[in-house]
């Protein structure tokens, strides 16, 4: 196992605390799927309360929690309405369609921040046998993929004025919820009552090992324990996993305060290293996003760097680096992490080195290679064809021959152009 000077990768990384682990060794336990456990039943009628819901019902994993939530609100063939970063659709491999025949529409919310007239004007109710009849919207809080960013309040307010009254019923993606809470002061309850069902996860920001809950009405969970068994989510004496969650709540919640001011430091000497890279006044929680466009790295490239050092970080897309702060990063990792990746921001990346995948081959120089698009190159060096909108572009392209193939052949098939990691790599044969 990699040992590293500042792990964030995410904060789903975190390990127990040895006081954690001593609350799960005394955990009382029973048979959940009969309704036995009482550690499991303490957590949901504790996490219940703390949303202002009925009930709540443990699950192995956050997805497992959305995806009983979605599945509760629509039926086969109707759809979901949410963000097109939203984690339900981004980040669940296609569940809500494979699992529950659900189609989604999604709009662009910068930054993920809602604003209600994008899904208030994306609504389709009483459209009879014509289209696709919407029966819910999903709302992500903080949200992941737009940076942590914290839903405002007066935002989600408006867009269940609109909903309720057209029968669209709204699910709460609350993973982070817990951060949302801390770093707005809003009470967990108060975001929760404006959602039929919420999700919130208990191995993020709190350093459970496993579990998520789903929170919503009696009747709603009743119905979600029947769907939970059938996914494969019954668990018998799973009171282990819930006393960590009970733990959690008691001792992590508000230090997650510190997770969010560890990332606004860091973020704002990245902002110093790299102008433009991040904005320090839009990162909230304990996520920041570097856009890497301006910096002369790719996310990719960027991220293989800091490796080398001994920080771990995320390729969020083609243009952003996430890095997430949590339990097991404390003060003296964010300074190693701010110093790995400033001094990389101030320095352009160095030349690649990269070799073909089987490994450097004997052989002549390569003669000139053309690619579509008419570029060529017979230049020596690492092969990297960055992808742009308009298409990948070939800058210092390297083709070695395969040693065994016969020289003079129309069409050597051990020809390749290797790209570099940063730009998505691949091999083109030809």
């Amino acid at each position: 196992m990699t040992l590293w000077r500042a792990d964030l990768l995410s904060d789903t990384v975190t390990r127990p605390t040895p006081a954690m682990r001593q609350a799960m060794a005394r955990a009382e336990v029973g048979d959940d799927v009969f309704g036995e456990d009482p550690t499991v039943q303490a957590l949901q009628e504790r996490v219940a309360g703390l949303l202002g819901h009925e009930a709540a019902l443990f699950t192995p994993s956050g997805s497992m929690a959305n995806q009983l939530g979605l599945r509760l609100h629509v039926r086969p063939g109707e759809e979901l309405l949410c963000d097109s970063l939203a984690h339900v659709v981004r980040a669940e491999l296609g569940a809500a369609a494979a699992f529950s025949g659900i189609t989604s529409r999604t709009w662009t919310a910068p930054r993920g921040l809602l604003d209600p007239p994008d899904p208030i004007a994306l609504l389709q109710t009483g459209v009879g046998p014509y289209q696709v009849c919407t029966s819910l919207v999903v709302v992500e809080n903080t949200h992941n993929f737009g940076g942590g960013t914290v839903q405002p309040l007066w935002a989600i307010r408006q867009v269940r004025a609109a909903t309720r009254p057209r029968g669209v019923a709204m699910h709460l993606d609350g993973a982070r919820l817990w951060n949302a809470h801390v770093a707005s002061g809003v009470a967990l309850a108060e975001y929760a009552a404006h959602f039929d069902t919420v999700s919130v996860c208990l191995s993020k920001g709190l350093g459970a090992p496993v579990g998520s809950l789903l929170v919503g009405s009696a009747d709603a969970i009743a119905e979600a324990r029947i769907w939970r068994k059938r996914y494969g989510g019954g668990m018998r004496q799973v009171g282990i996993l819930a006393a960590a969650g009970l733990y959690a709540l008691d001792h992590h919640v508000e230090r997650l305060a510190d997770d969010h001011a560890r990332a606004q430091r860091a973020a704002r000497a990245f902002a110093d290293a790299a102008p433009g890279c991040v904005d320090p006044e839009t990162v909230e929680t304990n996520i920041v996003v570097l856009t890497t466009t301006d910096t002369g790295w790719s996310p990719a490239e960027l991220v293989a760097a800091v490796a080398a050092k001994g920080v771990r970080g995320y390729a969020a897309g083609p243009e952003a680096l996430r890095l997430a702060w949590h339990l097991d990063v404390d003060d003296a990792a964010t300074d190693y992490a701010i110093d790995v990746v400033t001094t990389l921001l101030r320095a352009r990346p160095p030349p690649c080195s990269t070799v073909p995948r089987n490994g450097p081959q004997p052989g002549p120089r390569p003669e000139s290679l053309t690619l579509a698009g008419g570029f060529a190159t017979s230049r020596p060096g690492c092969a990297r064809i960055p992808h742009t909108r308009r298409g990948f572009r070939a800058q210092q392209s390297r083709m070695r021959p395969n040693p065994s193939h016969p020289p003079g052949a129309s069409r050597p098939a051990g020809r390749f152009v290797v790209l570099s990691p940063c730009d998505e790599s691949f091999v083109m044969r030809w």
